[in-house]
């Protein structure tokens, strides 16, 4: 699998992660096995696919309550939590606020950002 097919998987995750993407949909896009790209994806992400997705929903989710006054609800089910409170326990899990409570303070958090996976010697790969 080469280095321009990893970042298609994320790319496409990015583009489709508002609308619940699936590792069976991504692997269609590319034209490999889900095994194979889930094997790939985690070797060269270092988390895997379902990790990757819940952690970058929650970080796009953050930048909007501080970004937005979408509602909390709105912001919560755009980004693929059944309900407001799963998504505030996920929060507090990752941030150690609620949604409201980081909306209104300056405090800042660490976002997932997404990776950035580049070529080095020996067609080995290097995240970061």
């Amino acid at each position: 699998m080469s280095i321009k097919t990893v970042e298609n998987m994320v790319n496409w995750i990015e583009v489709n992660i508002t609308r619940n993407p699936t590792l069976a949909e991504m692997s269609s896009y590319v034209g490999y096995s889900q095994f194979y790209c889930s094997n790939k994806f985690h070797e060269y992400v270092g988390i895997t696919f379902k990790q990757y997705l819940s952690k970058r929903r929650l970080a796009l989710a953050a930048i909007e309550v501080k970004n937005t006054q979408d509602r909390l609800l709105d912001i919560s089910l755009k980004y693929g939590f059944s309900c407001q409170e799963s998504f505030t326990r996920a929060f507090v899990d990752a941030y150690g606020y609620t949604p409201n409570q980081y909306r209104k303070t300056l405090a800042t958090i660490q976002l997932y950002v997404r990776p950035n996976i580049l070529p080095v010697a020996n067609n080995e790969f290097v995240k970061t």
